[in-house]
């Protein structure tokens, strides 16, 4: 069992930044694929970013790449989402989840364990 807490969510004028964090508690952090997906009001939720458990691999919605970096740090079980030039349509509710693959998916089903989100509001 995993459990996940997200923090850093927050307002912010479009242009700004902010850096999300979750810290992750339970079984072997650093074994996990870690993942944010964030939910928009009546939307579906979606893929933004994912890196692997030695943070070799990451992987980029398209709609961020560029101004999001994931990272993670093993010894204190945390990931990190740092997200610069932010816009309106980035507001949303942003979610960390851990996933027992060894592979980055992007797909939310495939996630095993779910934080219980951090909101993050964008103003034009």
């Amino acid at each position: 069992q995993v459990q996940l807490v997200e923090s850093g969510g927050g307002t912010v004028q479009a242009g700004g930044s902010l850096r999300l964090s979750c810290a992750a508690s339970g079984r072997i952090f650093s074994s996990y694929v870690m993942g944010w997906f964030r939910q928009a009001p009546g939307k579906e939720r979606e893929f933004v970013a994912a890196i692997s458990w030695r943070s070799s691999s990451t992987y980029y919605a398209d709609s961020v790449k560029g101004r999001f970096t994931i990272s993670r740090d093993n010894a204190k079980n945390t990931v990190y989402l740092q997200m610069n030039s932010l816009k309106p349509e980035d507001t949303a509710v942003y979610y960390c989840a851990a996933d027992q693959s060894y592979t980055i998916r992007t797909t939310a089903t495939a996630y095993d364990y779910w934080g219980q989100g951090t909101q993050v509001t964008v103003s034009s």
